[in-house]
């Protein structure tokens, strides 16, 4: 029974557009299954990554192992601004809108091959341990694990899991020595990822002169579209660099360091690989206005565990469809909607006539 509480309830995360409830799902099942056993079913279970891995691999044969596939790594914060604070939905900085938000921080790991985009793993930010700021005086709550491990045990998870994929595409957010050393050594594997403009590097070149130095990233004559080879700070192995100059949708003007260890791409490839990255921000957005993953009023840390993992199940289901049918995650949520809809006028057409 539990599978099919499981397709319950993640078909249900499609379809339903307002708050996911037990009680909500137990009416669509017109009394088949109680609210009651709905909420004994996200109390009791223990969804993780590895069940995600399961659900997401029967989707894996429809991807090409011709193709060269990337893992994609990245975070993102599920608002919960009404729902109680506890130790996963609490306060985050939202980089993007540049202040602090009430949610669930979950990093995602996905795989992305030509069109098809599947997380294959997530982690949950659990701020469970108590500091004193130093400047405020106040007591704040963080992780005992930093982001940057639970990015590296995604990808560790991918390894044991046999995953296939040729690169690793993350932000500068993650772009640490120890990412870059891991992915490097202990995976074998290519990487590109952003590099912040304080990271301090060393051309090829002037690395083995003796008075050669190291210089902040931004301070360095580093021409644009142009791949350069590199020592960075800490690292002992060579890395290409490529700037990116654009222009931002307000006017102002943007710059992306990338950097790689792959010795081989040009400019051109090598942007044209890390762009790729920016499927997990469609994942992300999917995930929040298609699977309600945002739109569970439960507060047990339990449950909204198991709820977001039973909206990335829906997420797969979703992207399933979209390769059999050939239309987007927002297409086939709309065609429901409007079924939905034309039930709903011919039952309203049926009362009319009863009251006459």
């Amino acid at each position: 029974m539990l599978e099919s509480y499981s397709d319950y309830y993640s078909d249900y995360l499609i379809v339903q557009n307002y708050l996911a409830t037990a009680t909500g799902l137990a009416k669509l099942m017109e009394g088949h299954i109680s609210h009651d056993q709905v909420s004994r079913f996200l109390r009791r279970q223990k969804f993780d990554s590895k069940d995600l891995w399961l659900y997401a691999k029967k989707e894996l044969e429809h991807i090409s192992q011709e193709e060269q596939g990337v893992l994609i790594v990245d975070d993102t914060i599920l608002e919960k601004p009404y729902t109680k604070e506890n130790e996963i939905n609490t306060w985050h900085y939202d980089h993007a809108k540049q202040r602090h938000v009430k949610g669930i921080n979950m990093v995602s790991c996905m795989l992305n091959q030509d069109n098809i985009n599947l997380p294959i793993g997530y982690e949950i930010v659990k701020k469970d341990s108590e500091y004193r700021d130093k400047k405020t005086n106040k007591l704040k709550k963080r992780s005992q694990e930093t982001k940057n491990q639970k990015f590296r045990r995604l990808l560790d998870h991918a390894r044991r899991n046999a995953t296939k994929y040729d690169y690793v595409l993350a932000d500068s957010w993650f772009g640490s020595k120890e990412n870059m050393d891991y992915i490097h050594y202990n995976l074998g594997k290519k990487f590109i990822l952003g590099l912040k403009s304080n990271r301090l590097i060393c051309t090829e070149k002037e690395h083995g002169a003796k008075k050669a130095g190291y210089l902040k990233l931004k301070n360095a004559d580093i021409v644009a579209d142009r791949p350069y080879s590199v020592r960075l700070k800490g690292i002992d192995f060579p890395l290409t660099l490529v700037k990116k100059v654009f222009k931002n949708g307000n006017g102002s003007i943007g710059i992306l360091y990338l950097i790689s260890n792959d010795l081989t791409l040009d400019s051109d490839a090598l942007y044209k690989l890390y762009q790729r990255r920016w499927r997990i921000e469609e994942y992300h957005r999917s995930i929040k206005q298609n699977a309600s993953i945002t739109k569970s009023p439960c507060w047990e840390i339990r449950t909204q565990r198991n709820h977001i993992h039973m909206a990335l199940i829906a997420y797969c289901k979703l992207e399933g469809l979209k390769i059999k049918r050939k239309l987007n995650h927002y297409t086939l949520r709309n065609m429901l909607f409007i079924k939905a809809a034309m039930a709903a006028w011919a039952e309203l057409k049926n009362l009319r006539k009863e009251v006459v």
